[in-house]
């Protein structure tokens, strides 16, 4: 199974133009991927740089035909431009199982600039590992204590999913929506986390080694490749790594693969990608 994981910006490049076409064909350059995981998404954002008017979901879902495409809004509000949708983005080819949105904590943090957050999870069916909890996210950039709160609720979340998977509910197939669901342990989470592996964040995501750092399990020590400023020094004067990939420990063994485009610019942030075997 190959993911592709990719901060947008709006699906807006470095010159200052929205082209999710641009985006589409820079994850396909980086190989031919079962799961596209995107943040920043929107949906009727005209103010935007660029002009983010158009429902990028959609046009996304144009893009990737074979693929099923399942939007979250952490953002969806109205204005005088009509109805607004921000938020991240999954996209598969494989076998979708069941689809649930959550939102992330977002404690008060007055006159510090934020919006809401949430994490998307798609269960899919792949290939020679079952049922995987495919779960991207986005956190908060510029408050600390809301990152931090969402942080901790990712792993809580991974949590409660593995304690779902260890005692399942009582299994039904009466045709309702008490019918019996894919519960499992076995997880991605990947996104932009906008935190560094040095920071208390990273630590409370990866507490106890419920997720483990796919970058750390196949290259220990190694420095890791930057995923922001890399060239764009708007938000920093160096560049950094925050955009990450963790993988439940049952899935660690499974990971081949990862790497970072470090070339392209047709978002703020390079894309990611694994390959689990």
């Amino acid at each position: 199974m190959k993911i592709v994981t990719w901060n947008t910006q709006w699906c807006c490049g470095l010159d200052g133009i929205v082209s999710p076409e641009r985006i589409v064909d820079g994850a396909r350059a980086m190989g031919d991927f079962d799961v596209l995981c995107l943040q920043e998404i929107a949906a009727n954002y005209p103010r935007l740089e660029g002009d983010a008017s158009a429902d990028q979901p959609a046009r996304i879902g144009e893009l990737l035909p074979g693929f099923r495409v399942f939007f979250g809004a952490a953002v969806h509000e109205f204005s005088e431009h009509g109805e607004s949708r921000f938020g991240n983005l999954i996209a598969t080819r494989l076998p979708v199982r069941q689809v649930q949105h959550h939102p992330l904590p977002y404690p008060a943090d007055g006159g510090v600039r934020s919006m809401p957050r949430m994490c998307t999870v798609v269960t899919v069916d792949a290939p020679g590992l079952g049922p995987v909890r495919v779960m991207t996210t986005h956190l908060e950039y510029y408050s600390r204590i809301q990152r931090m709160a969402q942080a901790r609720a990712l792993r809580e979340l991974h949590v409660a999913y593995c304690e779902q998977a260890a005692a399942p509910p009582q299994p039904s197939d009466d045709g309702s929506a008490f019918r019996t669901k894919a519960h499992t342990a076995q997880a991605v989470l990947c996104g932009d986390f906008n935190f560094e592996e040095h920071e208390a964040e990273y630590a409370a995501v990866t507490e106890g080694g419920a997720l483990l750092d796919a970058w750390r399990l196949l290259h220990g020590d190694a420095e890791r490749p930057p995923t922001f400023r890399l060239f764009d020094r708007t938000y920093g004067p160096e560049p950094i790594a925050c955009d990450f990939v963790m993988v439940s420990p049952g899935l660690a063994p499974r990971v081949r693969s990862l790497g970072v485009d470090l070339h392209t610019r047709v978002s703020d942030h390079q894309p990611v990608t694994v390959e689990l075997d």
